[in-house]
């Protein structure tokens, strides 16, 4: 009997995954431990294993589908077996909560048990943008454009884009996804058709309610459903003399041009970033410390006994402890700001930016500023590797309430850090640099100095307050050593 693959969950605060490869092909013959796909999330990657053995008889989403967690991607049964033949009609109603909604997800439940009385359908649209993903049988059939706008299967981020445009699917004349379901390119392109209008005049164009002249009192006199349900629309006087048309902007020779589109973790960074702006009101300052203790305690410990485990304590270490320690005394600071509610932490779980291949990935070390030096350093180390192998679970890079980013080996003296949502605060550490000081004699001598860059959201985060948690770093960091051990 056919057994249908699920989407597995990775970490409980995961709610979809994108297939970034799929390994096998319709016909193939698996065994239990054959890796089907790969599939990732925001924050990590892993393969997913058929789970039982037979062949290969449906691939139900492609390749740059987001797809919810718990959801069928493959029918693995019998040689010969057939998938039934609504399969894809149940599955468009359950991956995007359309009509017979309940049904639909009764459904899931069931095909999530191991057995497949039905099987959704591909999801062809997803959060990484990629909507132009194709079934794997071939070019989708269409699908009839009169038909109700609730008959009409529709990716979820189809629906959200027809919701907030006004077009109504069944103003959709071709659907492109998988199995003829719309997906967000086609809603754009019926709201780029019919300049003049917008998308809710546009469906009552295809009616027949509106006529061409009209003006409205949309911008520019776009004609909006309000004006078609009272009346309002006028024609419009026709210019005796057309405007001239703009003279056609000269060609220039670009060159060699790549052009990638964001998907992925990258795209969720670049939406995160612009978000976390739109919605803060984040200021930035920035201060400097003596670095002398910094580096001599760093030199002391590398030159120690490795069974002690502290001759791999890094600058980074030194300042992520002892920023985790001075952080728990500014509950603003160590803190979420979460629908107009400051949700302040007793314990510091901090948030430590690694570079890895797939983008900006932040581990959380639980209860920072508990630890001792030697665990510190282990656990930033153990989190790194995780988070760079991109195998890290999503659990381990949520809750962080503070984070801290070092681009100081990159030779960055400032930097205007980024909060990290729905956290109020972040801490560059800039490099190490020589600086001129006055000595108390007149002369002029060099000093070390390390600089940090606050960025803080002045919503919650006075100036006075970020200003006092600066220089209680700097003083601890000028006297690194003596803080440590305090």
């Amino acid at each position: 009997m056919a057994q249908t693959v699920v989407m597995p969950q990775l970490g409980n605060s995961v709610e979809s995954c994108l297939i970034t490869a799929w390994h096998v092909k319709v016909g193939d013959t698996v065994a239990a431990n054959t890796v089907l796909c790969d599939i990732e999330t925001d924050k990590s990657s892993m393969d997913v294993p058929a789970g039982v053995a037979g062949v290969v008889l449906a691939l139900l989403v492609a390749e740059g589908d987001d797809v919810p967690v718990k959801s069928p991607i493959a029918i693995v049964g019998e040689p010969g077996e057939q998938v039934p033949s609504d399969a894809g009609d149940s599955g468009a109603d359950a991956a995007t909560g359309g009509a017979g909604e309940g049904d639909a997800h009764a459904e899931l439940e069931a095909a999530s048990g191991g057995e497949a009385t039905s099987v959704p359908e591909p999801t062809a649209d997803s959060e990484s943008g990629d909507d132009h993903a194709e079934p794997a049988d071939g070019p989708a059939p269409q699908v009839n454009a009169d038909a109700p706008s609730g008959d009409r299967p529709a990716s979820p981020r189809a629906r959200n884009l027809a919701a907030s445009t006004g077009v109504p699917l069944s103003a959709v004349a071709e659907a492109s996804g998988p199995h003829g379901r719309i997906i967000a390119r086609d809603v754009e392109a019926a709201a780029q058709a019919g300049p003049g209008l917008t998308a809710g005049a546009r469906a009552a164009a295809e009616a027949g309610s509106y006529q061409p002249g009209m003006a409205g009192t949309g911008i520019g006199g776009r004609v909006t459903r309000a004006d078609l349900a009272r009346g309002a629309a006028a024609p419009v006087e026709t210019p005796a003399v057309a405007p001239a048309a703009p003279a056609a902007a000269p060609a220039v020779e670009a060159g060699s041009v790549t052009e990638t589109p964001l998907k992925g973790i990258r795209k969720l960074i670049a939406e995160r970033m612009k978000e976390s702006l739109a919605i803060s009101a984040q200021l930035s300052y920035d201060a400097s410390a003596p670095a002398t203790a910094l580096l001599a305690l760093r030199a002391r410990l590398k030159a120690t006994d490795p069974s002690l485990g502290l001759n791999v304590v890094t600058i980074g270490d030194l300042v992520g402890l002892i920023t985790a320690r001075v952080v728990a005394n500014y509950p603003a600071i160590n803190a979420h700001l979460v629908d107009g509610v400051l949700r302040s932490y007793a314990d510091v779980h901090l948030g430590m930016a690694v570079d890895t291949p797939r983008g900006l990935l932040v581990p959380t070390i639980r209860n920072a500023g508990t630890m001792g030096l030697r665990q510190f350093a282990a656990t930033t180390k153990d989190l790194a590797a995780q988070a760079q192998s991109g195998k890290i679970s999503p659990d381990l890079l949520a809750g962080a309430t503070f984070t801290v980013t070092n681009l100081g080996s990159f030779g960055i003296e400032s930097f205007t850090p980024i909060v990290n949502q729905p956290q109020t605060g972040i801490l560059g550490i800039n490099a190490i640099v020589p600086r001129a000081v006055a000595n108390k004699d007149g002369s002029v001598g060099v000093e070390q100095r390390i600089s940090f860059s606050l960025t803080a959201d002045h919503q919650v985060v006075d100036g006075a307050d970020a200003a006092r948690f600066l220089r209680d770093l700097t003083t601890a960091i000028a006297s690194a050593d003596l803080f440590l051990l305090g």
